[in-house]
């Protein structure tokens, strides 16, 4: 290695270093407020307020650690009442992250557990959950007569496939019902690859004829943050079907009504206060102050 070569390597080692350790005092100096961290509320789960929230803006501006979520018992600057999960992970994820989460806050917070005994016992039960879609998609699928690999306008988007087929290994885990409509997770890109190359982020039984009746369908490699506007641009896009407006007009009707969902979950973010950075980041033992 030449001199020259020499220094310029470790000239850009003391650069990185240097802003690494700018960014260290920027980001996680106590007392300062961090904006636009909250993006998409869904709600309350076992009493807890469920925020979708921009994991990168955490990372960058307040702990680098942070992954898939987080909860007030592991991080005291979420707010006490709220489950944070990141908005980077993907639909699959999101309901095992939220349980976990809440799992975890549960036993720090009653059983005064340690992080690490609390995390661990969660993994438990999030793997267990998995497990148990994983056997109900199989005999969701054991279940269903064929079905016919075209859109609502009869296209086969695949000309080798047989006029109907088999559904095996799609379905991935099992979301809601809403007015008896099932609400499921599949695996898009093996609906892309096996079945119909333009299935997009999401959906439903009277658009695609290869979803089964009744069903709604979001493609669980979309963002957590997407699914909850992917289930209602499908829930409206259907009932417009079912009353026999076009698929067309039905769809732009749906991209439109979720427009203004969008609307509403941005300015209730924006409404959200600023998170304040606080002398510690983390709890490794629960408080053990709830019953």
């Amino acid at each position: 290695m030449t001199r020259q070569l020499f220094k310029l390597i470790l000239l850009i080692i003391i650069t990185f270093s240097l802003r690494l350790d700018i960014y260290s005092q920027t980001a996680d100096k106590p007392g300062s407020k961090i904006q636009n961290v909250y993006r998409v509320s869904l709600g309350e789960q076992a009493g807890k307020k469920v925020w979708i929230v921009d994991g990168l803006v955490i990372r960058r501006d307040i702990f680098r650690e942070f992954l898939y979520g987080g909860n007030p018992q592991r991080y005291p600057w979420i707010p006490k009442n709220e489950i944070w999960i990141d908005h980077a992970i993907s639909a699959e994820e999101f309901k095992y992250t939220l349980i976990h989460e809440l799992h975890e806050r549960d036993l720090m917070a009653k059983k005064g557990m340690s992080y690490a005994d609390a995390h661990d016992s969660s993994l438990a039960v999030e793997r267990n959950l998995r497990l148990y879609d994983f056997r109900n998609a199989r005999i969701h699928e054991s279940k269903l007569p064929k079905v016919k690999p075209v859109d609502c306008d009869g296209i086969k988007e695949i000309a080798s496939l047989p006029d109907s087929i088999l559904l095996r290994q799609i379905y991935r885990q099992f979301i809601t019902s809403r007015d008896s409509i099932n609400v499921w997770i599949v695996d898009g890109s093996a609906v892309r690859r096996d079945i119909f190359p333009d299935f997009g982020l999401s959906g439903n039984d009277l658009a695609y004829h290869f979803i089964p009746k009744n069903e709604i369908w979001v493609d669980g490699q979309i963002s957590c943050e997407e699914t909850r506007f992917s289930i209602i641009a499908e829930s409206v896009e259907r009932q417009l079907m079912a009353k026999g407006m076009s698929y067309d007009e039905a769809y732009t009707t749906a991209l439109n009504t979720t427009l203004q969902y969008r609307m509403k979950e941005l300015n209730s973010a924006k409404q959200q206060r600023l998170v304040i950075i606080p002398k510690d980041f983390v709890r490794d033992v629960g408080t053990g102050n709830e019953k």
